[in-house]
């Protein structure tokens, strides 16, 4: 059984880049592990491919790209206030390695996977949490952290005890699972060889404790597996309100309301919804005819639980402003706020997050101006629509 020498290290500090040279020039292991996946190796070295904007917008990976995209921008944002790429211990740890000719592993699991299950796992209240920290975040909230310290042992503990009360899932999945991931690759590769592994300082505690006790590590099958929801909350909220449009219109078309009344609560729910819509797509700067897009499709949208209005203005804004290879490098480069809302690729991926929040928004409003524009309350049409059906039998 070879040894497994564990360097923790801040992705932002240039004090991480000194020790972690300083390891392998000193140990000369026989493997080089970096805390990295295939798909974060080729983001650091520049050897994204092309991804399709129709699939991700359709096959509903709109928000966790989204998030991806976030998170990305502010771990360079932190970097650039230091003068460190995100990322560079572990680049430099490759490029020692490659010196002095030593095997380099990539033992980290795989950054979708990662994210798939940390969206889905997550209740809704967290997600909201969530993307309020990285909103306030991006505009500068958030307290200061000492960059230079956060790879010694007290500040990263407090650190993941704070993330453990703030959000549960997010240290589960993020930390924990990876912890257990990374320490199973580890002892596999430490079996016949030295092993240095360049990990994040919140992960070493983890690894560390893991490696101590392997029995207690799960199947890798259990924590790479990215399982659909069998319910929830948001989809069951969706279709709720949904049924409640439908409901909504069919009582007022059995209550007995003049057709003029009608057209004036129809005329109300297509404008208020349309003008939600292509008020979020506006905010995330999309292209007038995306804007346009999302005022035309939204009250349709609205009706169908398989359609969304983002969807659509999101394709017209690519079809607008075609993305390509490079956008999604660069959006991973930027260091201003107003750099990454010039990038195609972010906006799309804005634009249709944003129209179907104003999607929402217009169901909700919208459906309270219908019942005001008609002056009748809601029993009142129920009760009305009761005594049409009473009739008609």
């Amino acid at each position: 059984m070879g040894d497994i020498t564990l360097v923790g290290t801040s992705h932002v500090s240039e004090k991480s880049i000194a020790e972690v040279k300083e390891t392998i020039e000193n140990v000369r292991p026989d493997v080089v592990a970096i805390e990295l996946c295939k798909r974060r190796y080729q983001a650091l070295n520049n050897e994204i491919k092309e991804v399709s904007v129709k699939d991700i917008l359709g096959s509903g990976n709109m928000y966790f790209f989204l998030v991806q995209s976030l998170l990305a921008f502010l771990q360079k944002k932190i970097g650039s206030s230091v003068g460190v790429d995100p990322g560079a211990e572990m680049i430099s740890a490759m490029d020692k390695a490659e010196e002095l000719g030593i095997e380099i592993a990539l033992v980290d699991r795989d950054i979708q996977i990662t994210l798939q299950r940390f969206l889905n796992e997550m209740g809704f209240f967290e997600k909201l949490k969530m993307f309020g920290s990285l909103i306030s975040s991006l505009f500068g909230g958030g307290e200061e952290i000492d960059l230079e310290t956060i790879t010694e042992e007290d500040v990263v503990d407090s650190l993941m005890s704070e993330l453990r009360g703030f959000s549960p899932t997010t240290a589960r999945v993020l930390v924990d699972e990876r912890d257990s991931y990374i320490a199973s690759n580890l002892i596999g590769l430490a079996r016949d060889k030295n092993v240095v592994a360049v990990v994040g300082a919140g992960h070493k505690e983890g690894i560390e404790a893991n490696l101590k006790n392997p029995e207690l590590i799960p199947p890798l099958s259990e924590i790479t597996k990215v399982r659909k929801k069998r319910f929830s909350f948001i989809k069951v909220a969706g279709a709720g309100i949904v049924g409640f449009v439908f409901i909504l219109f069919a009582l007022i078309l059995l209550s007995g309301v003049s057709i003029n009344t009608i057209l004036i609560a129809f005329g109300f729910w297509i404008l208020i919804n349309g003008t939600l819509a292509g008020l979020g797509a506006a905010l995330a700067r999309g292209h007038p005819l995306s804007i346009l897009t999302a005022f035309g499709i939204a009250w349709l949208t609205s009706l169908n639980p398989l359609m969304a209005a983002g969807w659509f203005a999101g394709l017209v804004e690519a079809r607008m402003r075609p993305p390509n290879v490079e956008d999604l490098k660069t959006m991973l480069d930027v260091e201003t706020f107003g750099e990454l809302m010039k990038n195609s690729f972010f906006r799309i991926i804005l634009v249709a997050a944003f129209a179907n929040i104003g999607s929402i928004l217009g169901t909700f409003i919208g459906a309270y101006v219908v019942l005001q524009s008609t002056g009748l309350e809601l029993d009142i049409l129920i009760s009305n629509a009761f005594s049409t059906i009473g009739g008609v039998f």
